[in-house]
């Protein structure tokens, strides 16, 4: 019997990472005691700056990160995830990756810094999940990843009487006591809004039809949600 595959409804943490990597503005380097703010990405996101790579084989390549007898050095990026929007607690997300360089970090390089991959970690709400090079370099950016941010800030500028529609789609409805919804992220799979309670607030999915192949396809989606929301009865009040 032949089984119907899963549709994905939200992204892996290696896509979450993917992203995050791509659509960075800033990342933290650190490196032999040193700790870099680097903010010039330049629109080539964290990795534009780096470039990851496995371990090299051969002599002292079983040395661990904090091993300098291979001539190694120990490197820390640092990325946080910060929702664009105006939501209560807007960090989204951190990640860090560990690996080695061949010397010391030179914040001044504009060249790409090589670097050898150890250990990729993501922390959200959910807890931490663990990436390798392989699972990065094996996964499709998201085309949503570098104009999210964008989509997001003008859909709360300029369209901020859709968001209350949206909440119609929200199973179970969420009743009495939102105090405010906004949009907190959009990728691929899905638009996810942020619903604020008076002491706390949780953040729920709205998955597409069909996963996004095309930032130009994301419209569609959208309007295809809202389509939804005016077809589903409404029922009472869901902002009080």
């Amino acid at each position: 019997m032949r089984r119907t595959p899963i549709r994905s409804t939200a992204p892996t943490a290696v896509e979450r990472v993917r992203s995050i990597l791509a659509a960075a503005h800033s990342m933290t380097v650190v490196c032999d005691g040193r700790h870099e703010e680097v903010r010039r990405l330049d629109g080539a996101g964290a990795m534009g700056h780096f470039h990851l790579h496995a371990p090299f084989e051969g002599a002292g390549a079983g040395a661990g990160p904090g091993d300098r007898t291979s001539g190694r050095i120990p490197v820390r990026l640092e990325l946080t995830d910060v929702a664009p929007t105006p939501v209560r607690d807007r960090l989204r997300a951190r990640v860090t990756l560990t690996g080695l360089l061949a010397r010391p970090y030179d914040p001044d390089s504009t060249e790409s810094t090589c670097m050898e991959f150890g250990q990729g970690t993501l922390e959200d709400a959910s807890g931490r999940s663990y990436v390798t090079l392989h699972e990065l370099e094996a996964t499709e950016l998201d085309p949503l990843a570098t104009s999210e941010a964008g989509m997001l800030t003008h859909l709360v500028d300029e369209h901020a009487e859709l968001v209350p529609l949206l909440l119609r789609l929200v199973r179970p409805l969420p009743g009495g006591g939102v105090l405010r919804a906004l949009p907190v992220g959009v990728d691929r799979y899905g638009l996810t809004l942020r619903l604020e309670y008076r002491r706390t607030h949780r953040d729920v999915r709205l998955a597409f039809k069909t996963p996004v192949r095309h930032v130009d396809h994301v419209g569609p989606q959208i309007h295809a949600l809202l389509s939804e929301a005016r077809r589903v009865s409404h029922t009472g009040r869901l902002l009080t």
